[in-house]
């Protein structure tokens, strides 16, 4: 074990890099993490120490942010690794895509050109599935890493249109100037699992959207969902494999689960948080026909056109990955999370 390697994990407080951290330290590695509030730093060492974390001198902070190159040199010096997890927030509506897009492809490329000075030997990039699968609609086949989303499809969200641009720009600017720099993207299906506070990731808000009633009817779409567990898991993995090097991983649980599958499970194991969960099903036909007027409508066609038929192969050929917990136990913990920290209400 490389207890003397310093790790850096950009976006410190987010909820997949809190359980990065966290299971960074549990293998006795040095932490340094980028915040872009100092006040928020008190409350993720108390968040770490409340699941046993001694080390808790191992983690570090400091300021920085994608959108400048401020403070980028003096936070990479002496890292080994970085895991770029990181991603643009939005405080406001966009006005148009290159909001979204300019500080998504920028970001990365920051990360990637001072870890390069650096010396850093390898950055683990959080890609997302979205850069990956979400216009393969060819079911015959399974979606592998090999497979990208055309960023041209009609209803591809901006997020997913961000992501896959900025791991685009990423492996390019390995190919053309990353000299030794070591790269890898871990693309995550939708992220849920238990958190270790009230800190949750934004494929929650479907499961909320369900809890509080605000769907009124189920659509037909399929997910594949990976616990937050197996994420952090697959960074690390990612990060000291040495043949991970140059290659996209998908994360991924086994198999599929549909939205009206969902609200069937909830409505069974956790009653109590789910009264409002809808029964009703939304035909596919009414939904094709309201998105000729709307835009989530055209989003919500795009996920049920989607092969979800996806492969998690490679990770565990490659990295001895096995996810942790089947995609159920991972729903029903995200639930019990959401209660727990009073995110949602019980009726």
């Amino acid at each position: 074990m490389e207890d003397k390697a310093t790790v850096l994990v950009t976006g410190g407080t987010g909820f997949v890099a809190r359980q990065i951290i966290l299971q960074l330290l549990q293998k006795g590695y040095r932490v340094r993490t980028t915040v872009r509030n100092p006040a928020s730093t008190a409350e993720l060492k108390d968040t770490l120490i409340a699941q046993g974390v001694t080390a808790i001198d191992y983690l570090s902070f400091a300021e920085a942010e994608l959108t400048k190159d401020d403070n980028w040199q003096q936070v990479m010096e002496g890292c080994k690794y970085v895991l770029s997890v990181a991603s643009p927030i939005f405080f406001k509506k966009l006005k148009n895509e290159q909001e979204a897009i300019r500080p998504a492809v920028e970001g990365i490329l920051r990360i990637l050109k001072f870890a390069k000075l650096a010396g850093v030997q390898r950055v683990v990039m959080a890609s997302n599935f979205g850069a990956v699968g979400f216009t393969q609609t060819d079911k015959s086949r399974e979606t592998t890493e090999t497979d990208w989303t055309d960023t041209a499809a009609k209803g591809l969200s901006v997020y997913e249109k961000s992501k896959t641009l900025a791991e685009r720009a990423a492996w390019d600017f390995i190919r053309s100037e990353g000299g030794n720099l070591e790269f890898v993207t871990i693309n995550a299906v939708a992220i849920l699992g238990p958190a270790l506070d009230a800190h949750i990731s934004g494929s929650f808000h479907l499961l909320k959207n369900l809890l509080n009633g605000s769907m009124k009817a189920v659509p037909e779409i399929a997910l594949n969902i990976v616990d937050v567990r197996d994420v952090a898991d697959l960074h690390i993995r990612a990060m000291l494999t040495p043949e991970a090097g140059g290659q996209r991983f998908i994360a991924s649980a086994n198999g599929q689960i549909s939205l009206p599958e969902i609200a069937a499970l909830l409505k069974k194991e956790r009653p109590y948080a789910s009264q409002l969960v809808a029964t009703r099903r939304l035909p596919t036909w009414i939904l094709r026909l309201v998105a000729l007027v709307n835009g989530q409508a055209k989003e919500a066609l795009l996920l049920i056109r989607m092969n979800r038929n996806v492969s998690n192969q490679k990770a565990r050929s490659v990295l001895g990955w096995r996810p942790i917990a089947p995609q159920e136990e991972t729903l029903l913990a995200s639930v019990d999370s959401m209660v727990k920290y009073n995110l949602i209400k019980v009726h």
